[in-house]
């Protein structure tokens, strides 16, 4: 059995727990300012989409780290280091897509109290992934 394929399955697999897991929360929030803004009889911002969609990203790191793990898998690479390297890779770009989900939720309530400051929001929002970018970067020079 070559462990090295459970790490190139848990990049992906935690990666996108972390993802779903980021956009529920997100997902939430937008659907409680937009329930707010109806109540008030004040127009939904659709902006809020952006929040809800922005931790499906780490997913997509996920598979691209995937794809060369396998390949480092395939060319006999040490599979307990693609073992280790998907394992923490993937949840800590799993973990930085539920602190994005996080963010993302304050986000939402705060744009659509106020209808102001979207792109400080996002900002921060922002700053959560680059967690996942660096892994995923930082990553991909240790495999390749």
């Amino acid at each position: 059995m070559n462990f090295g394929f459970i790490g190139v399955a848990c990049v992906l697999g935690l990666s996108a727990i972390g993802s779903g897991i980021g956009a529920a929360i997100a997902g939430q929030a937008a659907i409680g300012s937009w329930k707010r803004s109806y109540l008030q009889n004040k127009p939904a911002s659709f902006l809020l989409v952006a929040f809800a969609g922005a931790p499906l990203t780490q997913t997509i790191y996920g598979f691209i780290l995937m794809n060369t793990l396998r390949a480092a898998v395939t060319r006999g690479a040490d599979p307990f280091l693609v073992l280790g390297i998907g394992i923490l890779s993937g949840a800590s770009m799993g973990y930085s897509a539920v602190a994005q989900g996080k963010a993302s939720a304050a986000g939402c309530d705060a744009f659509g109290e106020t209808g102001k400051g979207f792109g400080q929001y996002i900002i921060i929002v922002g700053l959560c992934e680059t967690v996942a970018l660096f892994v995923m970067a930082f990553s991909l020079g240790v495999v390749g």
